[in-house]
């Protein structure tokens, strides 16, 4: 079956569905490659993958494609969903012999409210799909394909399982997939350099972090692995096949988990003289960093999430504040860069929480920061805890633009307020001298810095003033409610 992979249009300047790590458009416009989709999409030869937002491919472009497929897989996202099932109606409409599969987290998590959505939904794959789409766009029967759901006899059928994917090695490579589909000039994440390519070098992560989407809906939490030389075969063809990028970003769940294996990566990466970036947790040591800024880390993406001991055993990250700070010492002695992400609103969240993690953030002094909204996404141990305290209130996680809204409160602790320490966070940390001047020296001294940083302060700008509109809505009709 000529299959087309999807990551829909949706919001506009939403990268929240495939591969996106924090489902919601980012403050400053984002695109992260659509590495899930890419898998499946190298073992048929005859399927093409669209990534619509970061190409400005249009609803009705994409409805158009219809007609030339048989099979259509479309990776959802929570906050894109209604919007998803809209395409896929309009395109069946298109071409009403089109199959259409859903995957990604929320028909892991709730497969018969999936197709309860809508009849255009002919079935869904739950957690990893690679094989299981390759063997039915082959045509091997729904009824045998493992972790399909689908309708049978007036009701659900749920396929049992088949098990994760423990050879990593014997899948395709996602950057022969970009060369075929993809425009890679078009994904740009603000703190890469672009050009970058991003790609996996293992799936799944240990870690037991209570708010995470990945390993709890789709990757699992038992960790698979690439072998080096994989990965290093893989590097040195994109870098031949791509001579215009200047980063490759290994965007695993967590790239540098275990110490030996990061080393023998780096042996292998190093002769490749390339710079790359990659996650990374606050428990990586000072030799592994220093074997990874020798084998060309440039920077990596960290989890922080909270500058409160307690609220990081709530979420049973598995670090302490002592690990972050000495972490990030080490990491700043051997001159690599850190972006820092932190979450404002998880389990046990107060002022004087949210006010710790600022103050904690300020401390670490991370070359950029991220702060997002807690989420609790169906499927993590979160959504079980907020939803078992009554936390969640029925307003959307997102606006009409895909920008993050609280859909969890606590007492004391309303929607408004939560917003307004987003903004407060981003504003104490940057505009602070050190902060500013870095962001100036940038752009100083390099042309394209300082168009991009224009554009991204423009964005960023924008977003504040409708964050702060929606605070002022918020309280203002609290006010009116009370006065009632």
């Amino acid at each position: 079956m000529r299959t087309l992979f999807l990551n829909p249009p949706s919001f506009e300047g939403f990268d929240g569905g495939a591969s996106s790590r924090w489902p919601a458009s980012r403050e400053i416009e984002s695109y992260w490659y659509p590495v899930w989709l890419c898998y499946p999409a190298g073992m048929l030869p005859d399927s093409k993958v669209v990534d619509a937002p970061p190409h400005r491919i249009s609803i009705e472009q994409t409805v158009e494609m219809a007609r030339d497929f048989e099979l259509l897989v479309l990776f959802t996202s929570t906050p894109g969903f209604h919007v998803d099932v809209q395409m896929a109606e309009m395109m069946k409409d298109s071409n009403p012999k089109l199959k259409v599969c859903f995957v990604g987290p929320p028909v892991t998590t709730e497969p018969e409210k999936a197709l309860t959505a809508s009849k255009a939904i002919d079935f869904v794959v739950r957690r990893e799909f690679d094989y299981q789409i390759v063997d039915f766009a082959n045509g091997k029967a729904l009824a045998e394909i493992p972790g399909a759901s689908f309708r049978r006899n007036g009701g659900f059928q749920h396929n049992p399982e088949g098990g994760y994917i423990e050879d990593l090695d014997a899948l395709p490579w996602v950057t022969k997939v970009y060369k075929r589909d993809l425009d890679i000039t078009r994904y740009n994440v603000p703190f890469l350099r672009n050009p970058f390519l991003s790609l996996y070098t293992s799936r799944g992560c240990p870690a037991q972090c209570t708010f995470c989407l990945w390993p709890q809906t789709h990757s699992g939490h038992r960790w698979r692995l690439r072998s080096a030389g994989d990965v290093a075969a893989e590097v040195k063809w994109a870098r031949e096949a791509f001579p215009n990028v200047r980063e490759i970003f290994f965007d695993d769940d967590t790239f540098n988990y275990q110490k030996k294996r990061t080393i023998e990566l780096c042996e292998k990466l190093g002769p490749l003289n390339f710079t790359w970036s990659c996650t990374s947790r606050v428990t990586t040591d000072y030799d592994t960093l220093k074997a990874m800024k020798e084998a060309g880390c440039r920077l990596m993406i960290v989890g922080y999430e909270s500058g409160d001991a307690q609220i990081l055993k709530n979420i049973k990250k598995g670090a302490t504040l002592d690990m972050a700070r000495r972490f990030t010492a080490n990491a700043h002695k051997l001159g690599l860069t850190v972006h820092g992400d932190f979450i404002v609103g998880l389990p046990g969240e107060t002022r004087e929480s949210i006010r710790r993690t600022i103050d904690f953030a300020k401390e670490l002094d991370t070359e950029t920061i991220q702060v997002s909204i807690a989420h609790p996404y169906p499927g993590t141990e979160f959504y079980d805890y907020a939803d078992n305290n009554g936390l969640i209130t029925i307003d959307s996680m997102t606006d009409e633009k895909g920008h993050q809204l609280p859909n969890v409160v606590y007492p004391g602790l309303d929607r408004a307020e939560l917003v307004d320490w987003v903004e407060r966070f981003y504003g104490e940390y940057y505009f602070r001298p050190r902060v500013v001047w870095r962001v100036v020296r940038k752009a100083i001294f390099d042309s394209k810095e300082r168009k991009r940083l224009a554009k991204e302060a423009r964005e960023y700008l924008a977003l504040r003033h409708k964050r702060k509109k929606f605070v002022a809505e918020q309280r203002a009709a609290a006010t009116a409610s009370a006065g009632d």
